[in-house]
This record gives structure tokens, sequence and C-alpha cells, in this order.
């Protein structure tokens, strides 16, 4: 059974962290004609001096702390791990229940903005019909979940959150939906799970091997997703071939951390009108300070090489895809952006597409109306 869970993050802890972000002592980045501003050699200086001086004077964990709270939460044991979630029952007579996977560098704060929307949608001029019962839960060495003993991936996590979604909670007929780590861990499900019914995905992140570019499009694609990994990537290799390393200085340096994944924030999302357009500091340092009170910036960074050594199951046939119906949400910025659509098909039985004009990787906080109307007219569909 679910036992109630509650944030309460000690004074201690809150007065450490603003104790090593006002004691940080700056540094130097490149200077010169055309630099003012530039992200290009990673998290801008200017801004991240900015950002803390408000983390150290301005910012009030307690407020989100209370935000977060507002919604009921809970921890299950799922095989040998204590998954965190957060409940929403939705309105109207049979709400579809939906789990909501984030990924990294993000974490339940980031669907904190759509919960209210998709389990009641007539509070916000919508149809009560539309409703689901919304299930989001921290991923396995993520912020309040527990902790597993060594990496695990995707694959793994998909049948953990099934455990709870079949087994736990009892649901049947479900919808999995997700970016970044979200997505592959909704893929699974779609793939491994007979109780999730269809996938939601606004990110590319299932895979089927032996699937690749067949056409001038799809060549131009892959040539063009291999350039901006590789612009990119550098985090990956890190996390994925040694993450025990990185942590050392990253569990020890609040700013530290929050310099490599605000930078992440800004490079993934859509920032032609502006970075502070986009996230306000309390954003951006709510889900920062998930990372840090609850000591799960190493963890986290275990699901990269989970990937490589966690298989999670049987392999799956070359070309071999996901049947059940599948919707895409793609919007225009992204690490990766999605393929052609042709591609896709092969790997996925996408029943519903949307192309967007503006958006990113962190959709839920960036473009929250475009996520939420595109997963109710997904769900409509079914």
């Amino acid at each position: 059974m679910p036992t109630p869970f509650k944030i309460s993050v000690p004074q201690a802890t809150l007065d450490a962290i603003r104790a090593k972000v006002r004691a940080y002592e700056w540094h130097e980045m490149p200077v010169g004609e055309g630099l003012e501003g530039t992200w290009a050699y990673g998290a801008n200086l200017d801004y991240m001096k900015r950002l803390c001086a408000y983390w150290a004077d301005g910012y009030d964990w307690r407020n989100w702390e209370a935000a977060l709270n507002a919604f009921s939460q809970f921890t299950a044991k799922v095989e040998d791990i204590d998954i965190h979630f957060i409940r929403e029952n939705g309105s109207g007579k049979a709400p579809t229940p939906l789990i909501l996977s984030h990924g990294w560098p993000g974490s339940v704060f980031e669907f904190l903005h759509i919960i209210d929307m998709l389990a009641h949608p007539e509070r916000h001029g919508g149809d009560a019909n539309d409703a689901f019962t919304v299930i989001v839960p921290s991923l396995p060495g993520y912020g309040f979940s527990g902790k597993p003993k060594r990496p695990i991936g995707p694959r793994s996590t998909a049948r953990l959150f099934d455990g709870l979604m079949s087994g736990v909670l009892g649901f049947k007929d479900y919808i999995a939906q997700g970016g970044d780590w979200g997505s592959a861990i909704s893929g699974w499900m779609g793939y491994d799970a007979p109780n999730c019914k269809a996938v939601h995905l606004n990110m590319f992140g299932w895979r089927s091997p032996g699937v690749g570019p067949e056409n001038d499009a799809e060549m131009e694609y892959a040539t063009r997703a291999a350039q901006l990994f590789e612009f990119e990537g550098a985090y990956f290799r890190e996390q994925t071939t040694k993450p025990q390393t990185l942590s050392y200085a990253m569990m020890d340096s609040p700013v530290g951390a929050c310099a490599w994944i605000v930078e992440k924030f800004h490079g993934w999302s859509d920032t032609r009108k502006g970075f502070e357009n986009v996230y306000s500091m309390d954003q951006l340092l709510t889900n920062v300070m998930i990372y840090l009170v609850t000591r799960t910036f190493n963890t986290a960074t275990w699901m990269y090489r989970g990937l490589a050594e966690d298989f999670g199951g049987a392999p799956v046939p070359p070309k071999a895809r996901i049947e059940k119906p599948c919707g895409i949400a793609a919007f225009p910025v992204d690490l990766i952006p999605f393929p052609p659509r042709s591609m896709v098909e092969r790997h996925v039985n996408v029943v519903h597409w949307s192309d967007f004009a503006e958006g990113g990787h962190f959709a839920a906080l960036e473009r929250p109306d475009d996520l939420v109307n595109d997963i109710r007219a997904f769900a409509r569909k079914l």
C-alpha cells in the first residue's frame, strides 16, 4: 500500500546550501567582441552570478515546497525500491489514468504547472470528460524516490513504473507520457507492459533496433542529428562512462551542480525570445534544489550508465516496433529533434502527430498549454 509522503527539508540543509552559494569564489570566462552574454563556452558567468545572488538572498524554497505539497504525494515499494509519486484524482466519471515521466536534468517539478490542468480541465475552461487521474513519479535515484544499488536503465525503470501503475495502484488501460528519459521509459512501457494502452512522447527516446534512414530527408536528418550530438553530447558521454568521477565535484558544490543543470535548460530550450522569458529563476532553482536537498545528483546520472549495461528484458527483435497507439508532440528545439515522420513510424505506431512552432525539450514548463492540449487530443482518439 502507498504511504503518504510530504516534503519537509530540514532548515539546516537549506542553510548549508545557501552558505555554500554565498561563499562561492567566482572565476573568469572568455571575453571580447561578440562574446557578451554568450553561452557558447558553457553556463554564462554573468547570468550565473545573477541567479546565485537571487538564490542567496531572494529565493524561498519553502514557497515551492508548499506548492509541491499542495498535491497528494506517496511512496510505494516496487520490487526493492521506494518510488515517490504525486497522485491527483481526475474529475468526471471515468478519468483516464496517465503517468507522466520526467528525465534528466528534470524532476517532478516540471509537471507541477500542468497537473491540475490535466486532472481538472473544467477549472481551466475545458471539459471534465477530458480529465485524467495523474500520476507523477520521481525516477529511481532521482528526487524523493529511493536509490538503486547500481545503475539501472529506462527499461528496468519502465518495469518499476508499470509495477506502480498496475500492481500498487491497480490501474488498467493507462497512458504513459514523457520526454527525455521519460520518453524512453514511456516507450518501454508501451512495448512491454500489457496494461499500458497508449504512449504520448515529446522526445524521440525509444528506437527499434535495425531501423535507420532510408531516403534523402531521413539521411539529412541523421547527419544533422549527429552534428547536434557532437556539440551537445559531452555530458552524455561523461555520465555514461564515468558518472562517479563527476559526482565528487557536483555533490559538493551547489553552484557547480546548478551550472551543469541550468546550461542544459538553456541549450535545449527555445530561447529565441530570450532565456529569461522562458523560465523564471524560481523555476530553475526549484528544479536544481530537488537534486540538492535529496542528494541525488550522483544517482540521477546513473541512468546513463544503466542505458549501457542494464538491458532489463529480452532482446527486441530487429525492426520490431511499439504497436500500441502513439502520439507525438514535436517541439522545434531539442537536444535531438524528432526525425521525419516516415522514420518515426517505423519505430512506433503513430496515430497522432503535432508539429509546434515554439517550444523545446522541457515542454511541460515551456509550453504547458500546448502539451496539455496535445495529450487531450491524443487521448480523445483512443
